[in-house]
């Protein structure tokens, strides 16, 4: 299979984890929020119930996140041929392997290692556009980008 369908699913197997993990919390807190009974110690409840509430804004937060991930690697169209780096992109270039789709970070794929990217991240900012021989700047370290599959 080739390298950049394996990382696509690397990409799409961490956002249906992260999923998975997020709707659990989320089921867990409702659970909790609609068993907790009136207790006789009254603000103990209360403080509890307003913790679990904010454990509810931030599953639901992080929901979100994920939510754009999936939208993130729904746009990637895998076969089509570009001469310049974009969402889908396998990046080759002298200091790693980049591939722009979500943060995801590093991919072993066999002996070789990559680097999923977001588009938006502050390399793949600097990366997008560019095209085969040209260079970057990051962190005071100039990279070539060597090849674009």
């Amino acid at each position: 299979m080739e390298v950049k369908n394996l990382l696509f699913e690397a990409c799409q197997e961490f956002v249906q984890s992260k999923l998975r993990t997020i709707e659990q919390t989320i089921q867990s807190n409702k659970n909790a929020l609609h068993s907790e009974t009136k207790s006789s110690a009254g603000d103990k409840h209360e403080t509890g119930r307003a913790m679990l509430q904010l454990e509810m804004e931030k599953a639901g937060q992080q929901l979100i996140e994920v939510q754009k991930m999936q939208e993130h690697l729904s746009k990637i169209e895998l076969d089509s041929d570009h001469n310049n780096v974009h969402l889908g992109s396998l990046v080759y270039s002298s200091s790693g392997t980049f591939f722009i789709a979500i943060s995801k970070g590093q991919i072993k794929i066999g002996n070789e290692i990559y680097f999923a990217i977001s588009s938006q991240s502050p390399i793949g900012k600097l990366l997008m556009g560019k095209s085969e021989n040209e260079e970057i700047e990051f962190r005071g370290k100039r990279t070539k980008i060597l090849k674009i599959v």
